[in-house]
């Protein structure tokens, strides 16, 4: 499902942009998890919400001090149980904590492999969505069509097009982060259509 094309253009990125694509990424599937918490009064989100927003801090070298190793115990402590879980929604939720897990590594010790890890999760993640929505007599052929050609996976490939176009554009970094912190946001939006506006 990888986009590879992309893939190969992490690897020309620096330490920092490594670290705030991972973050991006986390951001836009930021609300699956906060909305299945929320419903099933699992983990806590707002603490997740204030680790990641320390992540993007950091990164606008604010002065934000984080100990990004020992916030790894808490993000994982968040991590829903898929066999505990069985609803689909713990799945993506899983994904969004994963992201961010992944995120704090970046952080620690940037490596491009763990963010094209993110980033193809992220695709998984929305393909899994669309094949739940899919007609269940479609052929394989069909149905991968229809998953690369549904408007959820158009978005989710242009966003990480447009995240990476972002990081290699000639500008500041507090620019660049502050644009793609907005993208990443979508309005509230995660990549599978979800917000957790009450």
């Amino acid at each position: 499902m990888s986009d590879q094309s992309l893939d190969k253009e992490f690897y020309d990125l620096n330490d920092w942009q490594l670290a705030a694509l991972c973050a991006a990424l986390s951001e836009r599937m930021f609300p699956n998890f906060a909305l299945f918490s929320r419903l099933m009064e699992f983990g806590d989100a707002q603490q997740m919400r204030r680790i990641l927003d320390g992540v993007w801090d950091y990164l606008g070298n604010s002065g934000a001090k984080m100990n990004f190793e020992v916030q790894l115990d808490k993000v994982e402590a968040n991590m829903p149980d898929l066999e505990e879980f069985e609803m689909y929604g713990a799945s993506p939720a899983l994904d969004a904590v994963v992201a961010l897990f992944s995120t704090l590594n970046t952080v620690i010790a940037a490596d491009a492999s763990e963010v094209v890890n993110v980033a193809n999760m992220s695709r998984e993640s929305v393909a899994t969505f669309i094949e739940m929505t899919a007609d269940d007599q479609m052929s394989d052929d069909e149905l991968v069509r229809y998953i690369n050609t549904h408007e959820l996976m158009q978005q989710e490939d242009d966003f990480q097009a447009v995240a990476l176009e972002i990081l290699q554009d000639d500008i500041s970094r507090s620019e660049a982060l502050s644009e793609l912190r907005e993208v990443a946001c979508n309005d509230g939006y995660s990549n599978i259509g979800i917000c957790d506006k009450e």
